[in-house]
Formats: C-alpha cells, structure tokens, sequence
C-alpha cells in the first residue's frame, strides 16, 4: 500500500469551515477510485515543535502505487490541488507532500 500524506500552510485568513470543504472533497474523490482505502485529515496535534509551520494536512491509504497515480491524475485532483495552491501560504512552498509504501 501506498500511504500520501500531504502538510499544509494555510493563509492566515483561510478558515476551518474551507478547510472541511477541501478535505470533504478529497475524501469524496479517494472513495469514488479504485484503490482508495482510507482518508484521514486535520490539524497537527504534535507537541514536539518540528512541524516547521505546517499546521494541518491530509493523508490518503491507496493499494498500490497505480491507484495513486489515478488519483493524482484525475480532472477533481488537478482541480483541489491548484484550489489548495491558492489558499496555502507561499503557493506551492505551503505544501509538502510525502508518499511512503506502508
């Protein structure tokens, strides 16, 4: 399985009730893929301090790496993903995305 994480930065004016529409949609589009196994999001809970100032995030189970290819893929990624580009502080250095094999 293939484990994608992803943390964000979100602008200061951007407000918890957005970020639920973007996480509602994101889980919308993993159930409707083949491969999608789970989908979890929210905001950073650690008390360590490392977080270098991404504050929340989203992470998404896939079977494979070809079911997270489809869904990177997909018309609706491309779509929340530049959404997301616009609402993360810095645009694309708001965001740090990690895929692992779990």
């Amino acid at each position: 399985m293939i484990q994608h994480s992803v943390f964000l930065r979100f602008k200061a004016s951007f407000q918890a009730p957005d970020k639920e529409a973007i996480y509602a949609s994101l889980a919308d589009l993993q159930q409707d893929l083949p491969g999608g196994v789970d989908f979890k999001s929210g905001p950073n809970v650690s008390t360590e301090g490392l977080n270098g100032g991404f504050l929340d995030g989203f992470s998404v189970t896939f079977t494979d790496a070809d079911a997270l290819d489809i869904f990177l893929s997909h018309p609706k990624h491309r779509e929340i993903n530049e959404h997301l580009l616009a609402v993360t502080d810095g645009g694309l250095s708001g965001m740090l995305v990690f895929d692992m094999e779990v």
